[in-house]
């Protein structure tokens, strides 16, 4: 008989990552070629994702329950999973946003945000499927640089565009809808960096 094959986390951890990099793509192109009258529709595919991540996440917690031997510190595993959720999720909130506050045009600054927040994304992709191997790594570290770095565009570009906002748009209704979007754009960006953080602090404990 052939042995079962292991459950791998940094494989499943490479996956979650991929959901995050679909929902941040899907984002970018709604935005890119917004139409809200297709919202409905965007909101029940990026959802999808969202529910495919967790799946991912619920197996992983269910296999960590009964797991011998973990192949890193199970709050690490724990701390990881939820990390890269939470950045799934912060793209679909976005979206949520949108729709709820009734957005019928996209400001320039979001479409810069949401370029971000993709870069983000396949960047801690890349980093992800180097922790298995993050010892041997030539571009781990990188990575997590590249990450902390794009978080640092998102604040300033948060800054500016609530900045732009409160100084252009006069309606009050578009300034509270707005503002409550790109705090969630922000979030994004927050997110991926508490991923990398978290990617380091694994590399430091087992170093």
């Amino acid at each position: 008989m052939s042995k079962k094959r292991e459950y791998n986390y940094f494989d499943a951890f490479v996956r979650m990552s991929d959901y995050a990099c679909q929902g941040a793509e899907m984002l970018h192109e709604t935005l890119r070629t917004f139409d809200p009258y297709t919202l409905p529709k965007k909101l029940d595919e990026i959802h999808k994702i969202e529910h495919e991540a967790d799946i991912c996440k619920h197996e992983m917690m269910n296999k960590l329950t009964v797991e011998f031997i973990a192949p890193i510190e199970r709050e690490d595993i724990i701390n990881l999973a939820q990390e890269i959720d939470d950045v799934v999720d912060a793209v679909e909130d976005v979206l949520m946003r949108i729709y709820m506050y009734n957005i019928k045009s996209i400001r320039a600054e979001a479409l810069e945000f949401t370029e971000v927040i993709v870069n983000c994304c396949k960047t801690l992709k890349v980093a992800l499927q180097e922790l298995y191997n993050f010892k041997k790594s030539d571009t781990i570290h990188s990575k997590i640089v590249e990450v902390n770095h794009a978080e640092e565009v998102g604040d300033k570009l948060y800054l500016d565009a609530v900045h732009s906002l409160y100084l252009e748009e006069k309606d009050p209704i578009v300034v509270m809808a707005w503002t409550e979007t790109l705090d969630r754009l922000e979030k994004c960006c927050d997110n991926c960096e508490d991923v990398a953080n978290v990617i380091e602090s694994v590399i430091m404990k087992n170093t």
